[in-house]
């Protein structure tokens, strides 16, 4: 293959006139996602150009772009041994290249979940984390911190048969004692399959890699998309990472099933347990290896209608509607994509498994982009926009103030100056009841904090672990469902008090609003909403998620129960870590927002008393002329209608690029 494939690749899949409806797409929303970040960015340059963007706003946008650039999909595909899994990802991602990139061929290929991705701050390369890690109780997140507990491969992407060679890396498997492979969580001595697999020598075939991470430029994975491919039901039952944290947050799951085998026992395990609770949105059932029917002694009718028969026994069997459920050949769409053949890509019907996915995917992704980026930049605009309001509203008091003074002598003008001086005093005064809510305010927030404090938490997990080291695996009362119990008991207890706590923060920043918008003319801001519902919605998983673990474990090993539970536990820390971690930013960034506008109402409002109190001093004392003073302010005035028009312009831009409608504008 020549040297140029890459680039070869890269046209192919940029090229509109091409039938892929699945990488268009992804094309569309990429360039979509491109397009809002360029708007946004035209946004905080402006604000900075016209010094209306604030350390907070700054920050804020920051973030919003930061979040734009690093966004993912994540599609994963899961089935057990045997079903075409590595197959379909070559049909839909790889074809272009000519030849399969990723293993497949009878028996398991795929034994280890493995991410493909990109990250262009790391070479091309295959990272392999040892299965002997599965022997402590430590994530797979937590070893993504320690780059030297994996075994890096590089990739030639210039040399496709070195590439392909070191792809095969990833199915490596070895043969392990059965002592070996119980203490790592792979052996079940009651599973009867199993214990046919041991050998006279009383070792078992085991994967070498515990998780494998590859970091590969194809340009859908440059766009953002993720693509998680997972064996069978035992790694899927027996690693934790995977049921807790990357098939939840997938956006779509592909389930693959074989035509030539019906839908399995093992099938329906996976579908129940993992994928088909709660909303089917993204989970899509396939059933490959249609072309295992293709009898050329039978009319096209009665395959189609041994097709439909399959459709509708897999249909039933998941508790799926049949229109769920996509029958294909990814390996006759391999084939047919490689040679260009159309009437063979018709039949393998792999265009209508991509249109679905295009159409579950991408259109509601967007619609979380979408909405998430409204409401941030819409209280970004409202900000600036009461910033611009309160200066214009300052500067046609001065002008009613100043043109009242046309014709009068120098007692008027003086009596004026002592209005403003007075004003001014009043609120001072203000001011000192706005520094004591200040204080109050900061003893709240650090009330709160503490209520989230990740150190708390990490000592609370670390009480946590040695009760299960003395729990000597017990499953009844005081045992590790007790222990379970109390951890989510007090998790949730903390989240509960920091709500309370956010109630008062609240009220009582609505009631100082009130106050100073009545006393002051200030204008009227209702503080922000906060909920903790959606970490008491995660928590509330994690705990259903371990609990079904502890059910689902009855048939191991005593010993098998307690190290599982152990690796399910740190999981389950790991994620609650991460919870109050984005708990805590989340808070933060509202107790920001919160006693943001009333600093900048008080500040601006400071400004405009300090102006007109120097602008009647400079007439009183002759140092400068009324008329001139009103043509300034009058001046002043126009540039702030220009201003908030220009602001409410580049709004209308960033409410363009958000409803832009790319699939359908796309599609026709």
């Amino acid at each position: 293959m020549s040297t140029d494939y890459l680039h070869q690749h890269d046209l192919a899949v940029n090229d509109p006139s091409g039938n892929d409806r699945l990488v268009g797409d992804f094309q569309a929303y990429s360039n979509w996602r491109a397009q809002l970040t360029q708007t946004i960015s035209q946004l905080s340059r402006w604000l900075n150009e016209q010094d209306l963007e604030d350390a907070q706003n700054g920050l804020r946008i920051s973030q919003l772009l930061e979040k734009l650039r690093e966004d993912k999909l994540n599609i994963a595909f899961v089935a057990e041994f045997s079903r075409g899994k590595s197959e379909l990802i070559n049909a839909i991602f790889f074809a272009n290249y000519g030849k399969r990139i990723l293993p497949s061929s009878a028996g398991r290929t795929t034994m280890c979940p493995t991410e493909l991705l990109y990250d262009a701050s790391r070479v091309p390369s295959i990272q392999l984390l040892p299965i002997e890690t599965r022997a402590e109780n430590v994530t797979t997140s937590e070893y993504r911190r320690y780059p030297e507990e994996w075994r890096t491969i590089e990739l030639d992407i210039n040399n496709s048969d070195a590439m392909l060679e070191a792809f095969r890396h990833v199915g490596l498997t070895r043969r392990a004692p059965v002592e070996e492979a119980t203490r790592y969580g792979l052996y079940n001595s009651d599973d009867p399959d199993q214990l046919i697999a041991v050998d006279a020598a009383g070792t078992i075939e085991i994967p070498c890699w515990r998780h494998a991470v590859i970091n590969f430029p194809h340009p859908l994975l440059k766009q953002g998309l993720v693509i998680l491919d997972t064996p069978g039901l035992n790694a899927i039952g027996t690693e934790p990472e995977l049921t807790l944290n990357l098939l939840p947050n997938a956006h779509a799951i592909l389930f693959i099933l074989a035509a030539d085998t019906g839908v399995t026992r093992s099938d329906i395990d996976i579908w129940r347990t993992h994928i088909g609770k709660g909303s089917n949105r993204g989970r899509l059932a396939v059933l490959n290896k249609i072309d295992s029917m293709w009898d050329e002694l039978k009319t096209p009718e009665q395959i189609e209608a041994e097709i439909n028969h399959q459709i509708a026994t897999t249909a039933e069997l998941l508790g799926v509607p049949a229109q769920h459920v996509y029958p294909i050949s990814a390996q006759k769409a391999l084939v047919a994509k490689v040679n260009h053949d159309v009437d063979l890509l018709a039949r393998s019907r792999l265009t209508i498994l991509e249109e679905a996915l295009s159409n579950e995917l991408l259109p509601s992704k967007q619609d979380i982009v979408r909405d998430s980026t409204m409401t941030e930049i819409e209280d970004i605009v409202q900000g600036t926009r009461t910033i611009l309001s309160a200066r214009r509203d300052g500067v046609l008091e001065q002008l009613v103030e100043l043109s009242k003074l046309h014709g009068k002598n120098q007692d008027v003008v003086g009596q004026m100056m002592d209005k403003v001086q007075a004003d001014k005093r009043k609120f001072e005064q203000g001011l000192v009841r706005f520094q004591a809510l200040r204080s109050i305010f900061s003893q709240q927030t650090n009330s709160l904090l503490t209520l989230l404090s990740i150190d708390a938490l990490k000592g609370n997990i670390e009480v946590v672990r040695g009760q299960m080291e003395h729990s000597k695996f017990s499953f009844g009362e005081g045992g590790l469902r007790a222990i379970m119990d109390h951890f989510f008991k007090d998790v949730n207890g903390n989240i509960s008090k920091s709500a309370e706590q956010v109630t008062e923060i609240q009220a009582m920043m609505a009631a100082m609003y009130k106050k100073f918008s009545e006393e002051h003319g200030l204008g009227s801001v209702t503080p922000p909403p906060f909920s903790t519902l959606k970490y008491h919605k995660e928590i509330s998983r994690l705990e259903k998620a371990f609990r079904e673990h502890f059910n689902t474990i009855s048939t191991l090993l005593t010993t098998s129960k307690g190290q599982l539970s152990h690796k399910f536990f740190e999981t389950v820390a790991s994620r609650v870590l991460y919870v109050f971690e984005v708990a805590n930013r989340d808070i933060e960034n509202w107790l920001k927002a919160v006693m943001a506008p009333m600093e900048t109402q008080v500040r601006e409002h400071q400004l405009q008393l300090r102006r007109r109190l120097e602008s009647i001093k400079r007439i009183h004392k002759a140092t400068d002329t009324l008329d001139s003073r009103i043509e300034e302010l009058e001046e002043m005035d126009r540039q702030l209608a220009l201003q908030l028009a220009d602001l409410d312009s580049r709004l209308r831009s960033i409410y363009a690029a958000l409803n832009e409608d790319i699939f359908e504008a796309k599609a026709a």
